[in-house]
C-alpha cells in the first residue's frame, strides 16, 4: 500500500513538472478548482489539462487512468453539466483522468448524472452516448463541496 501511494505521489510530481508555462487564464492552483460528482456527492476537484505529448503518452502507456465524464453542451436553461468521476482517493484513484464526452440522444432531455453507475446505466438504456477524447487531466480531489 505504501509503495502504491509512493508511486502515485511520484506520478503526480512528474505530471506537475511537465505542465506548460503559465499564461493568461491559467488554471494553475485554485483557479483550476471545480465541482464534480462522485457516487451522488459533490466534491471539489483541482483540474489541469496535460500538454498534448503527455496526453498521448498517458493514453498509450497508463492503463489505470481514471474517467471523468463531461457534457460540454450543458443542461437546459444554460446550466452547466457538473462532471462525474469514476473514482476518488481510496477507491482506485489515479491522479490522471481521461475525458469522456456525454451526448444525450434525440428524444432525451439532458439531465445531471451524479455517478459513474448512472452514466453506465444511461448509456446502456440508449439515453446517452459516450465518446472518449484525447484529453487527459491532472486531477485531484481537494475537498467536499
Amino acid at each position: 500500500m505504501t509503495r502504491h501511494l509512493s508511486l502515485i505521489a511520484l506520478a503526480f510530481v512528474l505530471v506537475s513538472l511537465s505542465g506548460s508555462p503559465a499564461r493568461a487564464g491559467s488554471t494553475n492552483g485554485s483557479a483550476g478548482d471545480m465541482p464534480a460528482f462522485y457516487d451522488g456527492k459533490v466534491f471539489t476537484i483541482n483540474f489541469k489539462e496535460l500538454p498534448p505529448d503527455a496526453e498521448k503518452s498517458a493514453i498509450a502507456h497508463n492503463a489505470a487512468i481514471n474517467k471523468i465524464f463531461m457534457s460540454d453542451p450543458g443542461l437546459p436553461g444554460g446550466q452547466p453539466f457538473i462532471s462525474v468521476l469514476d473514482a476518488i482517493q481510496g477507491d482506485g484513484f489515479n491522479p490522471l483522468w481521461r475525458e469522456f464526452q456525454i451526448t444525450f440522444s434525440n428524444g432525451h432531455t439532458p439531465r445531471q448524472l451524479t455517478s459513474d453507475t448512472e452514466v453506465t446505466d444511461a448509456a446502456q438504456n440508449g439515453e446517452i452516448t459516450i465518446r472518449a477524447t484525447d484529453e487527459v487531466y491532472r486531477c485531484s480531489v481537494v475537498g467536499p463541496k
